[in-house]
């Protein structure tokens, strides 16, 4: 979330800033700096009753301590209304602050400045675009129909067991997932990301941290006895694992990756566009996540960038990176890189990726801070992206690898399937 201080300080470019999210903030704005006036108010206040009450009962010891008890019981009485006052003082402060902490969470970030303005995906800007659209054979076919022709992947099986979203993976496809999975992995970690092994439920306080809670769009799944949410996306439990910490200014860059399956509701999602492994319920994601100083974070985006880039040249699919306009950012990115990759028998783009700068945003409702030179505490900037998302990736493989006679495995993952072709 916003830092209330930086409401206060720079409440016009703020207001001018959400216009590329096209979001009319400045009631939002002028009511949160009511409340915070209001907050402070009642704090002022109820530090004085406090102090005035402190200092009656010193003043009470004194007088039982020099014989006079009718004016010691009198400050009694007077000391016993003043507790009540501050009381009430403290339950009123705590609804302010809990009226305030629930507007801040209603601001999303400030756009960075190179974000363009835009209402919808449309107007998102594409920067860079690399590798040849294959052509394929007399016929191809999407990749739910090449899941059923070689046996790979059962959708209605999934529709069985679970519902629709929740495919089964068969055979040389469960082989290929996996395969998928490792050499993410050992991209990450070849690039200096710490492997980590995380939860895949968290407790409310974890979905604020990142910012997924409030669930504004009810895309997360809520176990309700316990009180726990099946994570969206890694980014979460491993941004997570830094909550509260001031860490070491020595140890930046933190750099973490993790698999994990992933959780989403996807609220209203139907149509063509989300057939097959387009828009699932629970699919697998290797996640990379960065905690680094302000100064360096946006060379560690670009960072980011490049690294997945290179994965996608390995995997030789073409593909594209669009930078985000203001309508189609998310709530917490600051700016957000989305990379696509052609599906030549959808012949459309499908997402892949999104790798983000965050800036303070996150790490202000997570407590997540660092001491600079001088010892003081300042807050960090956190990062993420997919490295990668299966489910795109795979169908991209799927549709523009196939052949004749089956599907081609892509040379870089060879080693970790076994096998070159499905057929």
């Amino acid at each position: 979330m916003l830092q209330l201080q930086l409401v206060r300080e720079h409440q016009n470019e703020i207001i001018d800033s959400l216009k590329k999210r096209n979001i009319e903030a400045t009631p939002l704005v002028e009511k949160l700096l009511q409340l915070d006036e209001e907050r402070r108010a009642l704090q002022t206040k109820l530090d004085a009753t406090l102090a005035e009450s402190n200092k009656l009962s010193k003043e009470i010891g004194g007088l039982f301590k020099s014989g006079k008890p009718q004016e010691a019981n009198a400050l009694k009485e007077k000391t016993g209304t003043l507790k009540e006052e501050s009381k009430q003082l403290g339950d009123d402060l705590n609804t302010a602050a809990k009226a305030l902490q629930d507007l801040l969470y209603q601001i999303p970030n400030i756009p960075h400045a190179s974000v363009p303005a835009g209402s919808t995906d449309a107007d998102n800007e594409e920067i860079f675009r690399e590798g040849d659209i294959p052509d394929l054979v007399a016929g191809a076919l999407p990749h739910w129909e090449l899941a059923k022709k070689y046996d790979i992947i059962d959708f209605e099986l999934g529709v069985k067991i679970t519902g629709a979203g929740f495919p089964v993976y068969k055979g040389k496809g469960a082989r290929l997932q996996r395969a998928l999975i490792a050499y993410f992995l050992d991209k990450n970690t070849a690039a200096g990301y710490t492997e980590m092994q995380v939860p895949h439920l968290v407790n409310e306080a974890s979905g604020i941290g990142t910012g997924q809670l409030p669930d504004k769009e009810g895309q997360m799944y809520h176990v309700g006895e316990d009180d726990l949410y099946l994570i969206p996306t890694g980014e979460v439990p491993v941004t997570n694992l830094l909550r509260g910490d001031i860490v070491d200014q020595k140890d930046f860059p933190i750099r973490y990756t993790a698999y994990t399956p992933c959780f989403r509701r996807e609220a209203g999602s139907y149509g063509a566009h989300v057939r097959g492994l387009n828009r699932l319920h629970q699919f697998d994601k290797v996640e990379i996540v960065r905690v680094e100083h302000p100064d360096t974070s946006y060379q560690a985006l670009d960072g980011m960038v490049d690294h997945v880039k290179g994965i996608l040249r390995e995997l030789k699919l073409p593909f594209r990176i669009l930078r985000l306009c203001g309508g189609d950012l998310g709530f917490t990115a600051a700016l957000t890189y989305d990379f696509e990759v052609f599906s030549t028998a959808q012949d459309r783009w499908l997402e892949i990726s999104s790798v983000s700068n965050f800036e303070t945003y996150q790490a202000n409702r997570l407590k997540l801070r660092f001491k600079d030179e001088q010892g003081k505490s300042q807050l960090a900037h956190t990062l993420n992206g997919s490295a990668l998302a299966l489910p795109r990736v795979l169908a991209g493989i799927l549709e523009n690898y196939q052949t004749e006679d089956g599907i081609e495995i892509p040379e870089v993952l060879r080693s970790y399937c076994g096998f070159d072709k499905i057929d």
